[in-house]
């Protein structure tokens, strides 16, 4: 990897680290769906005029903007509400094997006793962070983003199965059709909507920048640019550091607070994903 590469690779990974932080201060002072609403109409507003509709996939994107647009974000933004930013950076990470799991039922995709064991010890580092108190009162807003790390590995295997496609294109559109979907499930399932946006800070709208165009735009611009450079082998050491950015961001910018059972499930969860991320980045390079 160029140097210029290698400073972009860091960059990415802090901005889409940072980006859990971020998101927990958002949904402290809007509803959060309101929150995934104003999300995707910034991405909208800012990418549409660049990239055209999508005719030939409109029907695929538009089942995207509802798995990964409405139950994804959508479930993660509420569930960031109930619960610290430290475990939502590490239990989203279950989006890993839940996509293996699905390209094995949907696409036929094998992987061995290495990939199913680093499931199972992924799965189990969620149990042990779900075992502790201050998480376990949470375990509503644990099972949300749990449903929401499925739902985003399912999309990865629905984007797969659509082939050839610009991800700017449909990042763009998805967008566009999720917007009106999280904002009207705002109006039927919230309350409060108008004060808190009229009350904002500045720092809530800029927030709203950070996500949207920030770890969006720019973040998984950089990601996706690098991924069409390199093999996944070169990419999967910088994937495994964001959450750990993201855990970083939670104790650093929130004040929260780390135990040991936290650290042990987080690192649980971070080994099954790295034996997942590292087997399959093999597999791609074996059959290539």
């Amino acid at each position: 990897m160029s140097p210029r590469d290698l400073i972009l690779a860091t960059f990415a990974v802090l901005v889409l680290g940072v980006n859990v932080a971020v998101i927990k201060l958002a949904v402290g002072m809007v509803p959060p769906l309101l929150v995934t609403g104003l999300r995707f109409v910034v991405v909208g507003l800012a990418l549409a005029w660049i990239f055209p509709f999508p005719r030939q996939f409109w029907r695929p994107v538009l089942a995207l903007s509802v798995i990964q647009g409405s139950i994804h974000h959508g479930l993660m933004f509420i569930a960031f509400e109930g619960v610290d930013a430290v475990v939502a950076a590490i239990v989203i990470q279950l989006g890993s094997p839940f996509a293996a799991i699905f390209a094995w039922i949907i696409l036929g995709e094998r992987f061995g006793w290495r990939r199913s064991l680093g499931m199972i010890t992924a799965f189990l580092g969620v149990v042990i962070l779900a075992g502790q108190p201050d998480v376990w009162s949470a375990n509503v807003s644990v099972m949300l983003l749990v449903i929401s790390a499925m739902a985003w590995g399912y999309a990865n295997v629905h984007v797969k199965r659509m082939g050839d496609i610009n991800i700017f294109q449909l990042t763009t559109w998805m967008s566009v059709f999720a917007a009106p979907q999280m904002l009207l499930s705002s109006w039927l399932f919230e309350t409060g909507q108008w004060d808190a946006i009229a009350t904002a800070p500045w720092m809530f709208w800029a927030c709203i920048l950070y996500v949207s165009l920030g770890a969006t735009v720019i973040g998984y611009g950089i990601w996706y640019y690098l991924l069409r450079q390199y093999s996944v082998s070169h990419i999967v050491p910088f994937a495994l550091v964001q959450p750990v950015i993201g855990v970083l961001s939670g104790v650093l910018m929130l004040g929260e607070t780390l135990n040991w059972q936290k650290v042990v499930g987080g690192m649980v969860v971070l080994f099954g994903v790295a034996v997942i991320q590292i087997r399959a980045s093999r597999s791609v390079a074996t059959a290539d």
